[in-house]
Formats: structure tokens, sequence, C-alpha cells
């Protein structure tokens, strides 16, 4: 009764993660800020629903956000893309989730970083394409000869995190020029989902359209507007790209049939999100940069890691004491939510994946505990 495709595709560790947690877990698991959305993107909401903007959006969202998105996108990354190649979207996965399944046929490739997010081969899968793990040394940087003797005549795209989850790392602007190079070469697409953009710790972010028309930008709010539940994203199509493939128009057939619209008065909030007073970012930036050095010292006296620039991860190898699967059920066990890194590649198998993305108070003692199960 069901179908190949779903049977094939396995449910993501994370949320089988998300489910073992208990009231008196440490919940160093799930990548989500523990912050609430700041109150005057919630008051925008509010306002939205007592002026009954409760009903259907166009299909590519409220011209006042795509206007917002197209500003922001020229004020922090000088790119200009008119707001008739922007998209809303049901967060960054519906975006990503268009992105492959406009582009990907069966049995062609997708070059996918590993270790790199869960719903990348997911997704992939589920399009019925193939993923081609592409391998990083151990500070997990791209060598950009493996990619270049990874792409095949069935290579369609390649996906982009950066900053990156599950590992913390920011690619440099060298090392992404070189990829998008390679895209332009080879005329594959490069996917660059930029959703931690603005949670970063003394680097700067480059975005892959800055260096190729062949691109998509995949964006949100749920990360650095801790708006998770929100479920508001949208994507960016080069207009060269666009007009060369009709990218927008045949992304609309999927959107249109499987989702319509993002949640309307979400979209007035996410407006506020853009334009209004954007304090509460960098608060909440500095706050996870104090998380960030806290559990890097601690875990340093533990385990081989590296230090993250971005994003709310950290990634360390954990082989001193067992696989990363072994390690991850040990501390689990132990009230330390966690996930083995096997579930974002088979390069994290000798890994597992926290994020502080949780009270200071938390980390410190789950840093205790762990010190007393392992060491």
């Amino acid at each position: 009764m069901i179908a190949e495709r779903c049977l094939r595709t396995e449910q993501s560790e994370i949320r089988k993660i998300f489910n073992m947690a208990t009231e008196n877990s440490i919940n160093l698991g799930i990548g989500e800020p523990d912050f609430d959305t700041p109150n005057h993107i919630v008051e925008a909401a509010k306002m939205a629903l007592d002026a009954g903007k409760t009903h259907y959006v166009p299909n590519a969202g409220i011209p006042e956000l795509t206007s917002a998105i197209s500003e922001k996108l020229k004020k922090d990354n000088n790119l200009d893309v008119s707001q008739k190649n922007i998209v809303t979207t049901c967060g960054a996965s519906e975006a990503l989730m268009l992105s492959l399944f406009t582009l990907v046929n069966k049995g062609e490739e997708v070059l996918i970083p590993d270790p790199g997010f869960v719903s990348y081969k997911g997704l992939t899968e589920l399009c019925e394409g193939k993923m081609v793990p592409i391998d990083l040394d151990d500070k997990f940087r791209i060598d950009l000869e493996s990619v270049k003797n990874s792409v095949s005549e069935k290579t369609k795209c390649i996906v982009l995190n950066s900053p990156s989850n599950p590992t913390g790392s920011v690619m440099t602007k060298e090392e992404i020029k070189g990829i998008c190079e390679i895209a332009d070469e080879k005329n594959i697409c490069v996917i660059s989902d930029e959703i931690y953009e603005k949670i970063i710790y003394g680097k700067k972010h480059y975005s892959a359209m800055e260096f190729t028309d062949n691109c998509i930008l995949i964006n949100g709010f749920s990360k650095a507007y801790s708006m998770t539940g929100w479920r508001v994203g949208y994507l960016a199509v080069n207009e060269n790209f666009d007009n060369k493939y009709q990218i927008l128009e045949n992304m609309m057939k999927i959107h249109q049939y499987g989702f319509a619209c993002a949640t309307s008065f979400a979209q007035f909030g996410a407006v506020e999100a853009l334009t209004g007073n954007q304090n509460c970012v960098s608060e909440m930036v500095l706050e996870f940069e104090k998380r960030r050095d806290l559990i890097y010292s601690g875990m340093k006296e533990i385990f081989n890691v590296q230090k993250p620039e971005g994003a709310f991860y950290i990634f360390p190898d954990v082989s001193e004491y067992g696989n990363g699967m072994d390690v991850a059920t040990k501390l689990i066990q132990n009230g330390i939510l966690c996930v083995p890194g096997s579930a974002f590649g088979v390069n994290g198998e000798n890994s597992v994946r926290f994020s502080y993305a949780t009270k200071y108070e938390d980390i410190k003692r789950a840093l205790e505990i762990m010190k007393n199960v392992l060491l």
C-alpha cells in the first residue's frame, strides 16, 4: 500500500530523539532557540489577526513581505533580487523541498556535505534522486578538488549550508566562490541554505548568490528570530537563472497544489521581524556565543572538538569512548538528549551533535554529567 519512496526513506533521527525527551531531560538535541519570539513580532501578528488577515494570500506571499525580503537581501547581502523572484514558503524546509523537487529527476545526483543536515538526504531520496556525499576534512572544511571529482553527468545540484548544521563551521569566501566556479563550469545549481546566517561569531557570512547566477537562496525566520513554530521561510532565485529555466513557474506548481501559501497572519509578523528593531537578534546571538564558549570550554576537556564558528551546534569526535550511537545512547540514558552523528551521514559515525540553544545553567549541568559518565 505504501509508496516505495516513503518506505526507503528513514524517519529523522532528530525526531526520534525529540520523542525520547522526558520532563527532567536536559535537551541538547533539538536545534530550536529557547527564547520566545520577540514581542514586537508577536504584536504585529496579533494586529493582523485583529484586522482580519486570516484569509488566503498570494501564493508567493504578501507583497509587504516579499518587498521586505528584497530589501533585506540588498542591505545584508548586497544582492539585487526583485520581489517577483522571491517565494514565501512554509518554513525554510518547504523552500528546500521545492528546490529539490523542481530540479531533480529520478536517478539524478545531489552533492551534499557529509556530515550535513538530515533533510538534504531525506528530501533527495523522496524525489528519487541520489545523494552523493562530499567528504569534509577534520576541521569540517570542503575540499574543492573533492567536489570537482564528485561531479558527474548526472549531477544536478550541490547543497551548501553555512553556518553549518551539524558542525557549526562557517565557509570562507574562497570556499564558496570556488564551489560557485565549479557550478558555473559544470552548469549545476547551488542550493544555498542560509538559515543560520545571522548566528555567527567573529566571522563574515557570504551568500553563494554573490558569486553565481546558478543559485537558489534559502532562508527564513525560525533561527534568527526564534520563530520555529511560525513556519515562515523564503527562497530567492537569480533572475538570469529563472529566465533561462523558468524555475519559479515550475516551483509554483508544487507550492500551489501542496501548500497554497504560508500562513497569512504569520507573514505580517515576519514583515515586522525584518523591518523592526534588530536588537533582539544581536542579544540572542550574544547569548548563544556565551553558551558556545561554555560548552566548548567544557567539551575540550572530554572530547576532540572543533570550536563552532556559527549556528548553535557543536560536533565533537567521541571515538575515545565508543561510536556516536553508543555515546549518545549512554548520555540519553543519563538524562542528556543529543543526536548521534550518524544521523548526519556516514562521516558522522564517530561524533555526536549537541545543541547549545538551551539555558546556560543547563549546559553547565550537562557538562558535569558528561564528565561523571564518561571520564
